[in-house]
């Protein structure tokens, strides 16, 4: 392990089969199965082994579309990367996100769901979860939901709080590690081939790396910006020939959809509404919850996306954030990244999942109708959200403390994106309906339709979004559809490759990680074959 900020001294060039850039889970899970293979890895990363003020400052840049996060605070830079702070849900794509959906304009990827789905399995083994395909799995009746109208699916949760966050743990003959080390220059040959990187620590210090391949795994804002941004003598960036890098960022995008109503207004009715939720469930130790989105028949008959909902306990639209929330969110928002504040954070959150009662519970049911004043069970969404040429990262006049230039980003929703929840809390309706369990009520923004997407802060901890940055370097079959080829290679750059959800294509529901391991698994067997 180097850290090339304590250095002193420039160190030159270094030389290695395979450079990853980025050391956060998908760097570190292509370095492990290059390593493996026997091939020798060098890996980077533009932090350092906890959190620094400075260090994250680089990562700062404008909003210039729809109200997001801080850019500065939306991933963070240090080893590990933002699993630091990872929620730890965890589901797998589905087979119609893989798909051309006629209904969907850009959709389709360049690989098939059976094809990666093997490294799917993988992945849920290394987070040393039990990857639930039915609700007998985990011990659970099937929610009675019809099948033809609302899929009912399942999260499992990672509980470990800080699973990438220990160097140490990387460990390995072949694996050489270097800190506070972040890329400025691109330099390329003129067959397109990278022939070295070259990274700059804010101590002024230099290192150079020459390999046979090199990994981008940066995530959805940082890895755009380094292809536009840092190729030597390519103004117009690395891969951007069609002026695809950048281009349909998607995020999975929270919002209020609407109140779920019982038919009754009782605790018995409340207690047959609230028993659908499936909102804690445990299974051999380990932590679940249900998810509901619309089947894929649905999906194709309403022409919508694969979002999703859940049903959760919230305050109604409009009122103050409640003094515990807001103070939590408050620390976890100004407080620095620092080893100490994440594990007083994670204790927290584990204690306040820990303390909380079954949603399904009658005194759930009876302490709900007490508080109808104040509260109500509101479906809240996670959606998918349509890839949009328009929606993207783009570059500014301003630069970094290393004179690289900094990203905007330009963030933008469709129509199809609000219409889909629409149609999703319809179908919810409908069952409910059925069922004879009460009623879904679509949110205002729903129904009056002046709005493309309407944040509410009462509904999430994260009421924007997941920070599930997707689709800036996307793959396609061709370099006219697709920033990489299905292998992951960069086009027109024949040994630069690309690792992480900027490389989906679609977003669908499910929160990425699981998927991201599984193509940094199956990107990592690639180039240990070659």
């Amino acid at each position: 392990m180097i850290d090339l900020s304590a250095s002193g001294a420039d160190l030159g060039d270094r030389h290695a089969d395979v450079c990853i850039v980025g050391a956060g889970v998908t760097g570190q899970t292509v370095a492990r199965r290059l390593a493996a293979a026997g091939k020798s890895v060098i890996l980077c990363e533009s932090g350092g082994v906890d959190f620094d003020n400075d260090v994250q400052s680089l990562a700062t840049g404008p909003n210039l579309g729809e109200e997001y996060y801080p850019l500065r605070d939306s991933r963070l830079r240090l080893f590990g990367g933002t699993t630091a702070i990872w929620g730890g849900r965890s589901v797998a794509l589905d087979p119609i996100d893989f798909i051309k959906r006629d209904w969907i304009e850009h959709s389709g990827w360049p690989i098939t769901y059976e094809e990666l789905d093997p490294y799917v399995d993988e992945a849920f083994k290394a987070l040393e979860l039990q990857r639930p395909r039915s609700w007998s799995d985990i011990g659970e009746a099937q929610p009675p939901f019809d099948p033809d109208k609302v899929d009912a699916r399942i999260w499992a949760f990672d509980q470990k709080g800080e699973r990438f966050t220990s160097a140490t743990d990387l460990d390995h003959p072949k694996i050489e590690l270097v800190l506070n080390a972040t890329l400025t220059s691109i330099r390329q040959g003129e067959g397109g081939e990278v022939e070295a990187l070259v990274f700059k620590s804010l101590a002024g210090t230099s290192l150079t790396i020459k390999a046979n391949d090199y990994v981008i795994a940066a995530g959805g804002i940082e890895t755009p910006r380094l292809l536009l941004a840092c190729g030597e003598d390519r103004p117009d960036g690395i891969g951007n020939d069609h002026d695809l890098v950048g281009r349909f960022f998607m995020e999975h995008p929270h919002a209020r959809g609407g109140a779920i109503l019982p038919l009754t207004d009782d605790v018995d009715g409340m207690m047959k509404i609230l028993s659908l939720t499936k909102q804690k469930m445990s299974h051999d130790g380990r932590r679940f919850a249900g998810a509901y989105r619309p089947s894929e028949a649905a999906q194709a008959e309403l022409g919508i996306l694969n979002s999703a909902l859940s049903f959760g306990i919230r305050r109604h639209a409009g009122q103050k954030v409640a003094g515990f929330q807001s103070l939590i969110s408050s620390l976890k928002h100004s407080l620095p990244a620092k080893r100490s504040f994440r594990s007083t954070y994670q204790q927290l959150k584990k204690a306040t999942v820990k303390l909380a009662p079954r949603a399904d519970s009658r005194i759930a049911a009876r302490w709900l109708m007490g508080k109808r004043d104040l509260k109500g069970l509101y479906a809240v969404v996670r959606a998918e959200q349509a890839p949009n040429p328009d929606s993207r990262v783009r570059l500014v006049d301003e630069v970094d403390a290393l004179g690289v230039r900094r990203v905007g980003l330009d963030w933008r929703f469709l129509e199809v994106d609000r219409r889909s929840v629409a149609g999703l809390m319809g179908l919810l309706d409908e069952e409910l309906q059925r069922m004879g369990a009460g009623r879904a009520q679509p949110a205002d923004w729903l129904v009056e339709g002046e709005k493309l997407w309407d944040f509410d802060p009462l509904i999430s901890s994260h009421p924007i979004g997941g920070y599930h940055h997707m689709g800036t370097t996307r793959m396609g079959a061709t370099e006219r559809e697709g920033v990489t080829d299905a292998e992951c290679r960069v086009y027109g750059a024949p040994n630069l490759f690309v690792a992480g959800s900027s490389l989906f294509p679609t977003s669908g529901w499910a929160n990425p990680t699981i998927t991201i391991i599984a193509l940094a698994l199956r990107l990592g067997d690639f180039l240990g074959q070659r």
